[in-house]
């Protein structure tokens, strides 16, 4: 992937980064993606997205057990700098091999495109380009705060009203897991890997309310007749992002 972008984009590649799990110290063979970002000298042409597309679609088709597990965006340096609602549309790919997947595609970051930055400044792994903190200023806990407060009410509040994406146990074991991630970034102004959040959530969401959730959720084993636990966890953390 590293080498087709670079091909493709020529003098506007500026640099490849890992992201997600695999720099906050969380990645799992069995369940989690290959989250990168690649940095642009500025934004990218239609010509360019199609040949990105295509080189996408290549690597889709291969034989590696990754070849659907990318999922990334190419953001140009400017936007990089620090998180912008307003230019926050940027080329996007997601894992997966449905109607629409695999494909690049312009989407429109939400807030916790913010807490991705911060992953990234830190412990973002370089496949190509200077240092990521070079390219994103530093971000504070009360920002990281208001980013999760913002999210919270984008997602997972949608899941209140159709709870129906819970029933791929994938999906509602991420969404347990992420809720304490939030839940620890309110409580601390920080970011740490889901596994980390998840501890601290079993004992500190309501004196261990949700701790045989949370468990199954680490574990992986979840299943439809945890939803109403689920959407009780998502309203206390609504209920704690407006505190």
């Amino acid at each position: 992937m590293l080498a087709g972008a670079q091909s493709a984009l020529g003098d506007n590649f500026l640099g490849m980064y890992l992201s997600g799990s695999l720099a906050a110290g969380d990645f799992d063979p069995q369940h989690s993606d290959i989250d990168f970002v690649v940095v642009t000298a500025a934004e990218l042409s239609a010509e360019t997205i199609a040949a990105l597309t295509a080189m996408h679609e290549r690597i889709a088709a291969g034989r590696s057990k990754w070849a659907t597990e990318l999922e990334g965006s190419y953001i140009p340096q400017h936007a990089l700098r620090r998180y912008d609602p307003a230019q926050a549309q940027h080329p996007h790919i997601f894992r997966g091999t449905g109607e629409g997947e695999s494909r690049l595609f312009v989407m429109h970051h939400a807030s916790d495109w913010v807490v991705h930055r911060h992953i990234l400044r830190e412990h973002g792994v370089v496949a190509a380009g200077p240092a990521p903190h070079t390219l994103i200023d530093p971000i504070q806990p009360d920002d990281l705060r208001q980013a999760v407060r913002t999210f919270a009410l984008q997602w997972p509040a949608s899941l209140l009203r159709e709870p129906d994406p819970l029933r791929h146990a994938g999906y509602h074991a991420y969404t347990v897991v992420t809720l304490c991630r939030i839940l620890y970034t309110l409580a601390h102004g920080a970011v740490v890997s889901k596994p980390v959040a998840a501890r601290w959530a079993q004992t500190a969401a309501r004196e261990g309310r949700w701790a045989a959730l949370i468990e199954r959720a680490v574990a992986w084993d979840m299943r439809w007749a945890d939803v109403d636990e689920t959407l009780s966890f998502i309203r206390y953390t609504l209920e704690r992002s407006q505190n």
